[in-house]
């Protein structure tokens, strides 16, 4: 009784309109602290394949021998098709496929993005299985540029000598396609975009053609990057690529076939993310885990493999790098039963996981354990948001706590009756003032409109533009909110609702965003953080402490850190360029996430620092 009565008047402490600030920081640290948890072995587990049907591994693999000489001899064919003109060496592509048995076709695209023009011909064919129904497909990619702007000189050849060997096996059960795209990134896009759609209209931003040629739904893409020249080289080891566009990962089971087959089979090593040495220590997972994060919350394609994602296409890139002592013959062999172990497959990949956070080649982070550190991070934004809705409807008048100086101030009480309990509390901690949400919600919603300026001038300029406008945004940035806050004065319930409604927006979004990219989420929310404790104050010395870590945490400095940190050599004007081409030609959500969600909460938190400015000086 006792104990129900004194929680009934704590209702009404001044310790509890306190607390939101320190819950924030506390669900930041948890968010960090369990990030920092993962590599280790109590929160991660080694991968498995789920699916049974798969069997990697468990047939003989018979490519080889006389293969060899055919392999070079067409290595030999792209390097003299490269010196050719382009109409002339998709001419020779076509003339090979169509000479290996499969049905050939060709598509044209073009992209045009930030004033320049991306254009470009897949070329194709369709190696229709003698057991197939023409219902289901597996698709081999090798990109004429891989993804490092190199001609793929072993990787197109080894595509082709598949190809020539494939067509004498009578054990397909799917349509085999080979697909040869002039780059790694537009041609897949274009092709995969085209596959899945009847016709696509022509617009300002992309062209692309109607294919001629289709076989049944696509089960799985494994794409080849081997650049080595005409004289070929050997590797020392597979670097596999699985992250798609706007952080969708392929079926776990893909990655784990390939990883089995590759090592355990072939004795071939299989790194991620260019980490060339993993000892499996701490240290090494949590680099690993960092290159994920970084790739995924990016959201722009890694390889050949990035555009299939998502259309819920399970897709890999082997990718050989450096030198050792494997061959074509043993990657052709690895490519060869990979394609067995998929075409063993009655039904699309869906007993692995989706979501997950790779550690290296075998082990991992199923999404029940990394899922809940974004969750408390986006959660931080609602517990501050709670608090400052629960303050702007309270009179802004200090209320005295019971013990110790009541009697002295003459703070008038009353008795509090729920239930059976009774107690008593300061008059003034019950009393409430009318909330006007009107303003706040008008400016909100103004400063979200706003948003989409920097995302059209990031989006939209010139190449050489395009830096320009990063610094024009970044000097309007930088005053729009004290401009905001001089123009209109707002009230300290006013911007105390302007600030909740902000935050519970911003961790309502983070937290939607964080079941479809949690890496984006997670980076988001992490740099987003300091919005949570910004506060209007009369304090000059504290309002500039606030403005100036506002500043340093800005989205236009954070572009401006990224290439700074990551793309030193690349140059604000190609990193600024990336970023237009993912969002105009690839879709990828990162532009949108850091100028519709980031950019406005920041801009408000920005405002409220400036009313308290405002209202000191009045």
């Amino acid at each position: 009784m006792a104990l129900s009565a004194r929680l009934l008047a704590l209702r009404g402490s001044p310790f509890l309109y306190k607390l939101p600030p320190y819950l924030s920081a506390l669900c930041v640290l948890v968010g960090i602290g369990w990030i920092l948890l993962l590599p280790l072995n109590e929160y991660s587990r080694q991968t498995y394949v789920s699916e049974n049907a798969i069997l990697p591994g468990q047939v003989h693999t018979y490519f080889g021998g006389s293969e060899h000489n055919i392999f070079r001899a067409f290595r030999q064919e792209v390097y003299a098709l490269s010196q050719q003109p382009e109409d002339a060496r998709q001419a020779g592509i076509l003339k090979i496929l169509a000479d290996s048995g499969l049905k050939t076709a060709s598509q044209p695209y073009s992209y045009q993005v930030a004033g320049e023009s991306i254009n470009g011909t897949n070329v194709y064919g369709i190696l229709q299985g003698p057991r197939a129904d023409a219902t289901e497909a597996m698709v081999l990619l090798a990109a004429w540029r891989n993804f490092d702007d190199q001609i793929n000189y072993s990787g197109v050849a080894l595509a082709l000598t598949l190809a020539r060997y494939f067509s004498r096996w009578s054990i397909w059960s799917k349509d085999i396609i080979l697909l040869i795209p002039s780059d790694s990134t537009y041609g897949p896009l274009a092709w995969v975009d085209a596959y899945h759609s009847i016709s696509i209209p022509p617009t300002s931003s992309r062209n692309i053609s109607a294919l001629s040629l289709k076989a049944g739904a696509l089960q799985a893409a494994v794409a080849l990057d081997y650049p080595a020249g005409p004289w070929g080289q050997r590797f020392s080891s597979l670097d596999i690529l699985y992250d798609g566009l706007n952080g969708a990962l392929p079926n776990l089971d893909l990655l784990n076939t390939a990883v089995s087959i590759a090592s355990g089979q072939m004795g071939i090593a299989c790194t991620l993310h260019d980490h060339a040495t993993h000892s499996d220590s701490y240290r090494d997972r949590l680099s690993v885990l960092a290159s994920g994060l970084a790739t995924q919350s990016l959201g722009h394609a890694t390889g050949p493999h990035s555009a299939f994602i998502p259309y819920h296409v399970d897709a890999i890139t082997l990718k050989t790098v450096g030198d050792g002592w494997h061959d074509e013959m043993t990657l052709g062999r690895v490519t060869e039963s990979v394609f067995r172990s998929i075409n063993n497959l009655l039904e699309h990949l869906h007993q692995s996981f989706f979501f997950y956070i790779l550690l290296n080649a075998n082990r991992f982070v199923s999404v029940g354990n990394y899922l809940p550190a974004a969750m408390v991070l986006a959660g931080s934004f609602t517990i501050s948001a709670l608090g400052l809705w629960v303050l702007s409807g309270r009179d802004d008048v200090p209320v005295a706590p019971l013990a110790g100086g009541l009697a002295k101030q003459k703070v008038e009480i009353e008795t509090v009756k729920l239930g059976g309990d009774v107690a008593l509390v300061p008059k003034r901690s019950r009393q409430t003032i009318e909330r006007e949400l009107f303003v706040p919600a008008l400016l909100l919603l103004g400063v979200h409109i706003l948003g989409y300026i920097p995302l059209w001038l990031m989006t939209s300029l010139n190449r050489e533009t395009l830096a320009l406008g990063l610094h024009l945004t970044t000097a309007v940035s930088l005053i729009l909110p004290i401009t905001l806050a001089t123009t209109i004065r707002l009230t300290r319930s006013q911007a105390q609702i302007l600030q909740s409604l902000s935050l519970i927006l911003l961790g309502a979004l983070l937290a939607t965003l964080a079941t479809l990219n949690f890496s984006l989420a997670l980076v988001i929310g992490l740099l987003a953080s300091p919005l949570a404790f910004v506060r209007r104050s009369s304090s000059s010395l504290l309002t500039a402490a606030q403005a100036l870590s506002l500043a340093i945490t800005s989205p236009p400095v954070a572009v401006y850190a990224f290439q700074w940190v990551f793309y030193p050599a690349a140059g604000l004007e190609k990193l600024l360029l990336e970023l237009a081409k993912g969002w105009s030609a690839q879709g990828v959500w990162l532009l949108w996430v850091v100028w519709g969600v980031w950019w406005p909460a920041w801009v408000v938190g920005g405002m409220v620092v400036g009313s308290g400015a405002m209202s000191a000086q009045r």
